[in-house]
């Protein structure tokens, strides 16, 4: 099968490419913007293979994008491309409005005339699959409850906001015109390749060279942690197995509120690469300001996707954490190159 991939230099987008590539036989287009947070050194590995193609067109150009589906002529769309982080989302609404809202806008109406023009076979296995986060049901009330893939949506934040509109647009596209989409929802990604504005890999790094490890508020909001190679696993299933019409969370089963995850790093780097002044990482920790309407948990129930599809994640919290904190001090260079000067660990989303 031909995949089309959006947003395949970002974090979760290269994980997905890198799974496909080499454990199937299919082949890839890889269309990326390239933004600050799009890196084809994330894609090193594959990118000889002759299954493998990038182009670098936004997807808010349609006629760009056209000529990318009348070429490539997919099987399948991956739609990954978006603007991801919730702080940036608090500096500046405008991009994630753009690329989540219009540019899914944009890649649906491409993809439903693509669509509508095939025929036989290749109409018939056609798919749209969106990828999209557990932020969009807001704040889970209590400690037990669970998102399901019938949770009302109450986004918090403009990032949310935006995908929540995005989910709404492919399932209108689905009901109004037939187009054949999938929605998935996941929670958060961790693992190798992360772009370091994310809890996890700023922690890492800013401990590697002594900075203080922000934590907001008192550090007790929780999230269930899904390691990357896990989701793309589950991305590929759904996209090749699951039901058109349908919705699937994908979750790792691992709820941990941030200050423990950011304990459990300090732990593990003492004893990786302790500091040569002798005190334990978590002495750099540092309680700032919370972010501007920061949800207390999310969580997922993720039963639908293994009972209907037969994914579970492989990784427990403790065993994706140890291999993110390895790949990390083995790939310093990577994190260098990534942070190419638009970004330097410095605070985002703070409103005075």
């Amino acid at each position: 099968m031909r995949i089309l991939v959006t947003g395949g230099a970002g974090f979760i987008g290269s994980a997905v490419i890198r799974h496909i590539i080499n454990n199937t036989q299919n082949s890839v287009l890889n269309v990326d913007k390239l933004t600050y947070a799009g890196n084809l050194e994330s894609l090193v590995s594959i990118e000889n293979n002759g299954r493998y193609q990038f182009a670098q067109t936004d997807i808010c150009d349609a006629f760009g994008m056209a000529k990318l589906f009348e070429k490539f002529q997919p099987d399948l769309v991956m739609h990954l491309a978006a603007e991801s982080h919730v702080d940036r989302s608090i500096d500046g609404p405008s991009d994630f409005i753009q690329t989540n809202i219009i540019g899914t806008y944009n890649l649906l109406e491409v993809a439903r005339a693509y669509w509508q023009g095939l025929s036989g076979d290749q109409k018939s296995r056609f798919k749209f699959h969106h990828i999209s986060t557990d932020e969009v049901y807001g704040d889970l009330d209590g400690t037990t409850k669970l998102f399901t893939e019938i949770t009302s949506y109450s986004p918090s934040s403009p990032y949310s906001a935006s995908k929540a509109s995005s989910d709404h647009l492919v399932r209108a596209w689905h009901r109004t015109y037939g187009l054949p989409t999938i929605v998935t929802n996941c929670s958060n990604n961790y693992g190798p390749y992360h772009f370091p504005e994310k809890l996890i890999p700023l922690m890492i790094l800013n401990a590697l060279d002594g900075k203080p490890l922000p934590v907001y508020g008192n550090g007790q909001q929780i999230r269930d942690w899904l390691y990357v190679e896990d989701h793309a696993k589950a991305l590929y299933k759904v996209v090749t197995e699951g039901s058109v019409g349908e919705t699937y969370n994908i979750g790792g089963h691992n709820e941990k509120a941030n200050i423990d995850v950011v304990k459990t790093i300090c732990s593990i780097l003492d004893e990786l690469q302790p500091q040569k002044n002798g005190q334990r990482y978590e002495s750099l920790i540092t309680y700032v300001k919370d972010r501007p309407g920061h949800d207390l948990r999310y969580a997922i129930d993720a039963s639908k996707i293994q009972k209907e599809l037969g994914w579970s994640p492989e990784e427990t919290f403790e065993s994706g954490i140890r291999k993110t904190i390895e790949w990390y001090l083995n790939n310093l260079e990577w994190c260098r190159h990534v942070q190419d000067g638009s970004y330097q660990r410095e605070r985002l989303g703070d409103i005075k």
